[in-house]
């Protein structure tokens, strides 16, 4: 089996994304083993970053090169001038991220032993008032998780002209048209299993850990593609850098197999990194690795 041609994963220009979702402030503690319950353990270390799903997507997507815009809540207290703060270094565009005084900022305490697993508890706090504008940003793509509230993904995605792509996590169910709608839906196993309307869906991306990636259209297995092999640290952030990567390599035209394959190498680089939001190369730096490797059909 020989790899695919270099030219086969070029991507000319990156996609723009609109990111609607969650921001939350990490406290991340390290520990020698998660603890039963009951049970406390002596953590190791602390440290605290930016998180929530919608942020890591969008920072994901912004340090792989897209021009992001992110649409959340913060609270008007020091986390969410944080949080604010920590988005623009980033890269991304924060004007339509209200620091609000009717909420705290999301928080998330996580426990991450030393294998890298972890266990997490989310306030959402100001993540309960996100909205939708009056005027949608003008991008490619709409980019989504279910770290807020359900209704306003719908209607988000009812009002869109870009290409849907919904991170349906935590699983929560979607209404028939919006699902219908979303060009592009990612999901772990766990989040597939517990929503069989996805089998409908005109294409999911179904992750598996160490097990790899596949495509599902209509519920029918597509493409897999082997994960990564890399030195697990945190896999907190991983799944979302996945999915940042994977919907720009879908909206940017390249094939399953392609996008799959790149989007692994941004997961392994991912799980390598002890931050929610780790640091990540140029979206190039991903497509030359995965034109290195023979795709793997089904």
């Amino acid at each position: 089996m020989t790899a695919r041609p270099a030219t086969a994963l070029t991507v000319t220009a990156l996609p723009s994304l609109t990111v609607l979702g969650s921001i939350n402030v990490d406290s991340v503690l390290h520990v020698p083993e998660l603890p039963a319950p009951g049970e406390t353990v002596l953590a190791t270390g602390r440290r605290t970053f930016l998180g929530g799903k919608g942020a890591n997507q969008a920072v994901a997507a912004a340090r792989l090169g897209a021009a992001v815009t992110m649409i959340g809540a913060v609270g008007a207290d020091p986390d969410g001038a944080f949080s604010v703060e920590q988005l623009r270094l980033a890269g991304v565009r924060t004007e339509l991220v209200p620091q609000t005084p009717a909420a705290p900022t999301g928080t998330a305490a996580i426990t991450v032993d030393g294998a890298g697993e972890n266990a997490i508890a989310v306030f959402p706090g100001a993540n309960d008032l996100v909205a939708v504008p009056v005027s949608m940003p003008d991008t490619d793509v709409l980019l989504c998780q279910l770290e807020v509230d359900p209704a306003v993904v719908e209607d988000a995605v009812a009002r869109s002209d870009a290409f849907v792509a919904i991170n349906a996590a935590p699983a929560r169910h979607l209404a028939s048209a919006t699902l219908e709608r979303a060009d592009l839906l990612v999901v772990n196993e766990l989040e597939w299993a517990a929503l069989p309307e996805l089998a409908r869906c005109r294409r999911v991306v179904v992750t598996a850990g160490s097990s790899g990636a596949s495509v599902f259209e209509h519920g029918r297995r597509m493409v897999r593609v082997p994960s990564v092999r890399a030195e697990v640290r945190n896999t907190v952030g991983a799944g979302d850098a996945f999915t940042a990567a994977a919907t720009i390599a879908f909206a940017a035209g390249l094939s399953a197999e392609d996008a799959l394959a790149v989007a692994a190498h941004v997961g392994a680089a991912a799980v390598a990194d002890e931050a929610s939001q780790p640091a990540l190369e140029p979206f190039a730096s991903y497509t030359a690795r995965a034109a290195t490797v023979a795709p793997t059909t089904v």
